[in-house]
């Protein structure tokens, strides 16, 4: 990188402030700052949406897979998210809207409290929260590993820099920070993504290059759509796992569900992210794929394939967008989690241990929430700098294989709680898929794993936890039926479209938080 590059770099972080304080006046409460007051659009949900599920895992992790094995890295990540997100458009959107609308909720597990009990919801929000440290300390690392290719800073270095341009506009900001410094993330990753396109066609003779490369000795694997590691049945199992993960069981997406001003906007944002989904990722995929014949890695999982392409082909100023857009989708995710788990902690956590947290007014409950997402930020960016210690193995092994097998028995009892056909699973059946799907995880993953030759295979490893969540929150809702007239009238808030956008059919209670009024944010008219 030169001169134009590092200016290119800090203008970004100077606009990504700029819009952290403009948003700072937009602000008023949690429900402000955690769901937006429910005043989003819904383009602006979508692409927020969107944006918040990339990182820069994407450029490193997924990369390493495309210069491995070609179009596997497509259809067995980007693909399963687009069809999750699309069945979620009308199944999870606008019932997770309603939890905002109806039950006045400013977490997305707030309702939780009342669907099981307050153990049920300790339980998800603690187990959630330790998995994200996790999660965002390896997208901090990867980012941090694609500064130091391009600029030669330490990895601590980048985890630190990027920390601290994040810290300072999601804090100031709150949702609606996220979702503007996305949206100008979109601008500049389209840009970079389509000027990395052209950039590679025109290395490789035009756009015939497109059906014609796959010919070449270097790509002849590189067109199955399954390969290595990623079988038929990881595909399967990742569609079950990125429909809830991205449906709003990490959370953070389903708060740009609950942020929209009404259901059906909610679906129409979720539409326009599957789209996304469909499309973008073959752009920002191609030249992964090809890489082989353009460069060799230095790395043996080839996640530094892409950083070493873009030096390659693109010319000075260029190479800094490109940079600005790694930048761009970890900042993204990363402050979108932090907001999803500082609702979390201030929302749910907190006031189940202190009186004090259950008083707050509106303005100190603000500033809880402030602390916490910089509490959790600065906790993340620790955890990256071991995401390369033995514990964890490398980026990659965090991203697919513990967030994946984790996700299940935290986001199953969220997501079909909300639905009616599930109305007979209630605190036992939830308690029950949460703790032996994380026994699962563990045991598959070590014990069993250590013990079988060869190890097991990765499609087991995130399928089983999955499955065996799935399999008791059903079967112990039937032969255990915990249905209750408050339960029920919950759940038919939740999902009765009478009364839409009016704030009507709110079982009373049905708020989780604090019960003070100034931190329950209005209903959406």
């Amino acid at each position: 990188m030169n001169s134009l590059d590092w200016t290119v770099l800090i203008a970004y972080f100077g606009v990504m402030v700029a819009i952290g304080v403009w948003s700072h006046r937009r602000v008023g409460d949690v429900g402000d700052y955690f769901t937006a007051g429910g005043r989003m659009p819904w383009w602006l949900s979508g692409i927020s949406h969107h944006m918040s599920g990339y990182s820069a895992v994407m450029f490193t992790g997924y990369a390493g897979i495309s210069y491995r094995y070609g179009i596997t890295s497509y259809v067995t990540w980007a693909l399963p998210i687009a069809i999750g997100v699309a069945i979620g458009a009308r199944t999870f959107a606008p019932r997770l809207n309603r939890l905002r609308a109806r039950l006045h909720v400013a977490s997305p597990l707030e309702y939780l409290k009342n669907r099981y009990n307050l153990t049920t919801q300790q339980a998800l929000a603690w187990s959630g929260v330790l998995l994200k440290v996790v999660d965002v300390g390896a997208k901090w690392a990867a980012i941090a590993t694609l500064l130091s290719v391009f600029t030669g800073v330490t990895i601590t270095q980048g985890i630190v820099i990027t920390g601290a341009i994040t810290a300072v506009y999601c804090t100031v900001g709150g949702l609606w920070a996220d979702a503007l410094t996305e949206l100008g993330q979109f601008v500049i990753q389209l840009v970079a993504g389509l000027a990395m396109l052209v950039a590679t066609l025109h290395e490789l003779g035009g756009i015939s290059s497109v059906w014609n490369v796959w010919d070449e000795p270097a790509l002849r694997h590189h067109g199955h759509p399954t390969a290595g590691p990623y079988t038929t049945v990881f595909l399967i199992s990742y569609l079950f796992i990125k429909t809830f993960e991205y449906n709003g069981g990490m959370w953070n997406q389903a708060q740009r569900y609950m942020a929209t001003s009404s259901p059906r906007e909610a679906t129409r944002g979720a539409a326009l992210s599957a789209a996304l989904w469909f499309v973008w990722p073959v752009v920002l995929f191609f030249p992964m794929w090809i890489s082989p014949l353009l460069v060799h890695a230095k790395k043996p999982d080839g996640s530094d394939s892409y950083g070493l392409l873009a030096q390659d082909l693109l010319p000075h100023g260029l190479l800094g967008l490109i940079v600005v857009g790694f930048f761009s989708h970890t900042m993204a995710m990363c402050s979108s989690d932090a907001n999803a788990i500082a609702a979390v902690v201030t929302r749910d956590i907190a006031p189940a241990f202190s009186r004090r947290a259950r008083a707050w007014t509106a303005r100190i409950g603000l500033i809880a929430a402030r602390v916490t997402t910089l509490a959790f930020l600065g906790l993340s960016m620790a955890v990256a700098t071991q995401v390369n210690s033995p514990t964890f193995k490398d980026i990659i092994t965090v991203v697919i294989k513990w967030v994946a097998g984790l996700m299940g028995p935290i986001a199953i009892p969220f997501m079909l709680g909300l639905l009616p056909r599930f109305r007979r699973s209630g605190p036992t059946a939830a308690l029950s898929s949460w703790a032996f799907g994380l026994l699962a995880f563990y045991l598959v993953n070590y014990p069993v794993n250590d013990a079988v030759s060869g190890g097991v295979k990765l499609e087991y490893q995130i399928a089983l936890p999955l499955a065996v969540s799935l399999v008791l929150y059903v079967a112990v809702g039937w032969i255990r039926p915990e249905e209750t007239d408050e339960r029920n009238a919950l759940i038919a808030a939740i999902n009765s479209p009478e009364g839409e956008g009016t704030g009507e059919g709110a079982p009373s209670g049905a708020g989780t938080g604090p019960e003070e009024g100034p931190l329950r944010p209005a209903a959406a008219e």
